[in-house]
């Protein structure tokens, strides 16, 4: 099976590629199809916008597609940066400022009020426009100063109490076995599975 891994994050894209190997799936990706068309993030939950452009992207390129929404959350910010967590600063930002913003918002706060996690929804469309749907989260808290080089957008700071480690400090194997974002796909990895099967019983039965 052809899956479209919907995103155009370098990192991110990185990591769906590592999290589905060892399934019976060919992997693509946007740019790898020329679909230049962004499909807009108008939902206000992580589960809308996930949903949206998965069924977007599986309708424009007549594959089955993975598509997620996710973010941090922080409990002193009342869940901000939520769902706007990668527009938080502004379209052009790079992720230092996105984290020299967090950071700003969060002065004066103490240590045992930064409490926060990140949160994914992935969403699993067909061309018809079916929809399933995972989720993952992993709980930590707000450093002020980055560490680590690992990783992107906000994991220099998210402190993982159990692990003594930043997101950004921990090796990409360990990553990809405790992030949301790993949690999520390890839940999606049998239904896409089971798509799979059932793409090369329909084969089977066409020839």
């Amino acid at each position: 099976m052809r899956l479209l891994l919907a995103t155009r994050n370098a990192g991110k894209l990185k990591e769906f590629r590592e999290l589905m190997s060892g399934l019976p799936i060919e992997c693509t990706f946007l740019s790898e199809l020329g679909i230049a068309e962004e499909i807009a993030e108008t939902g206000k939950t992580f589960l809308e916008n996930a949903i949206l452009k998965a069924r977007g992207y599986a309708a424009l390129s007549g594959l089955v597609t993975l598509a997620d929404d996710s973010g941090l959350e922080v409990d002193a910010l009342g869940g901000a940066p939520g769902v706007q967590s990668a527009r938080w600063a502004g379209p052009d930002a790079s992720d230092m400022d996105r984290i020299r913003l967090l950071l700003g918002r969060l002065r004066g706060v103490p240590p045992e009020q930064r409490g926060a996690q990140f949160r994914c929804v992935a969403a699993m469309a067909t061309p018809g426009g079916q929809v399933c749907t995972t989720e993952g989260a992993i709980r930590g808290e707000i450093i002020d100063t980055p560490r680590g080089s690992h990783g992107f957008g906000y994991d220099p700071v998210f402190f993982i109490p159990e692990l003594g480690a930043t997101m950004a400090e921990l090796a990409p194997q360990v990553k990809n076995h405790i992030s949301h974002r790993a949690r999520a796909l390890a839940a999606a990895r049998p239904i896409l599975a089971e798509m799979a099967a059932r793409e090369g019983q329909g084969q089977a039965h066409g020839r």
